[in-house]
């Protein structure tokens, strides 16, 4: 992931509304709990792989709000001046728990818990889901592939396939996790230290 791009307001917008909502009626130091799960696996297949937790650490660590981004909420005309100042000082203080990574998780389970004031754990559902969806998908599908090749070394080839750059670098990490030997994607062993073959 292009670690110079702010993702802070790769969001959904309601998720940016809510927050206006918490901030103008109180609500905004509220403690809430967030916990992620999944309701079914796929492919019937009983169990998926866990896999984006490092990703979600970097984006929890670089949450701010730039100039350009105020300006550009500012510009829609419907948040208060005040909770726009919040959000030129936003620091992210929540605690976050998630499985580990490479560790199977199973439906209805929690795999990832939020806990902290409801205007900022609310906040970063949209990116929760996107980092650990996609990579969990991919993690399992990996770990499916090397227990039916029973041994025989597997190698990721996604890149030419995958949905950006960042489905392709972040793929081949996730089927590393999932248990392939290497990927094809040298930007993957440079960035995640996956063997490229």
């Amino acid at each position: 992931m292009d670690k110079r791009l702010n993702l802070t307001m790769l969001t959904d917008f309601y998720e940016i509304t809510m927050a206006n909502g918490y901030f103008e009626t109180g609500m905004a130091d509220n403690i809430a709990y967030f916990d992620m799960f999944f309701r079914r696996v796929p492919d019937g297949g009983g169990y998926a792989i866990m896999a984006g937790v490092e990703q979600v650490v970097d984006y929890l660590k670089n949450l701010k709000f730039t100039a350009e981004d105020i300006e550009f909420l500012r510009k829609k005309g419907i948040f208060c001046e005040e909770f726009l100042e919040y959000l030129a000082n936003f620091k992210f203080t929540c605690d976050v728990w998630a499985v580990p990574e490479g560790t199977p998780i199973f439906p209805h389970e929690p795999i990832l818990t939020v806990r902290g004031p409801v205007i900022q754990a609310q906040f970063i559902e949209t990116m929760l889901l996107v980092l650990v969806n996609h990579q969990s998908l991919i993690a399992t599908k990996a770990s499916r592939i090397v227990r039916a090749a029973r041994g025989r070394a597997v190698l990721e080839f996604g890149s030419r396939r995958a949905q950006g750059a960042d489905g392709a670098v972040l793929g081949a990490r996730a089927a590393y996790i999932g248990g392939c030997k290497g990927t094809a994607c040298t930007i993957s062993e440079q960035l995640f230290g996956v063997p490229a073959t």
